[in-house]
């Protein structure tokens, strides 16, 4: 697969939209907590064991919100490294709170655009996992164009995995898993582990969004594909 160079845009249109206020304790937390679990934004390659303290296997979630499923599976997997990506502030100082209130030495966080993350800090094949839990829908078809999921991102995301590894994606917005399960069959270096959808793995926490969403009768997706070996 040809790589992608990573000082060329992957796109200039963006899948998110800077908005929400941060309260005071995120704000807190943020100056307080992020010196010492944050990782500051900069253009070239992480070295995941000098980052962490060790060498583990790494998992990458994009878009980790306010850090609820992110720090349930981080404590049941200390096994991991996980490294958590999100551009709120409040999400990123909520996180950091729970980092510290449970006392999590395997989560390093990068306040910054998950596209951008990925296209110049992230090793090529050095992952052996990516989360992305509820990504925004962008519902109106003018707004489809901003969606996370294109055939662009999941080459970029294919070729940050090491063979064997996965990416999963979960969302309860139908016409987007569809899109989302198109796009990802469409990745040669992908495949899928199913015959389309799979049910939610036990590994994956349950979020108060995801609860709220069950019991407003949506349907949660969730997809799940491996890279192929050479």
């Amino acid at each position: 697969m040809e790589s992608l160079p990573a000082d060329r845009p992957l796109r200039k249109v963006r899948s998110f939209v800077i908005r929400g206020k941060i309260t005071r304790a995120q704000k807190r937390a943020y100056q307080q907590l992020f010196p010492l679990y944050g990782i500051p934004y900069r253009p070239e390659p992480l070295n995941f064991e000098h980052a962490f303290g060790r060498r583990a296997p790494v998992v990458l979630e994009i878009g980790s919100g306010m850090g609820e499923a992110t720090a349930e599976f981080a404590e049941n997997h200390p096994e991991i490294n996980y490294l958590a990506v999100e551009v709120f502030k409040a999400g990123v100082g909520s996180l950091l709170r729970r980092i510290e209130e449970r006392q999590l030495a395997n989560i390093r966080l990068i306040h910054h655009d998950a596209v951008e993350v990925l296209q110049t800090m992230i090793p090529d094949e050095s992952l052996c996992g990516i989360h992305i839990f509820f990504p925004d829908p962008w519902p109106k078809k003018r707004h489809h164009k901003r969606r996370l999921i294109q055939p662009s991102f999941a080459q970029l995301a294919a070729q940050k995995l090491q063979r064997g590894g996965y990416i999963h994606i979960c969302t309860d917005w139908e016409d987007y898993a569809e899109h989302i399960l198109n796009v990802l069959d469409g990745e040669p270096a992908l495949k899928n582990v199913a015959d389309g959808f799979i049910p939610r793995p036990p590994w994956r926490p349950i979020t108060k969004f995801e609860r709220q969403g069950l019991q407003e009768g949506r349907q949660i997706r969730d997809i799940h594909f491996i890279k192929r070996g050479s």
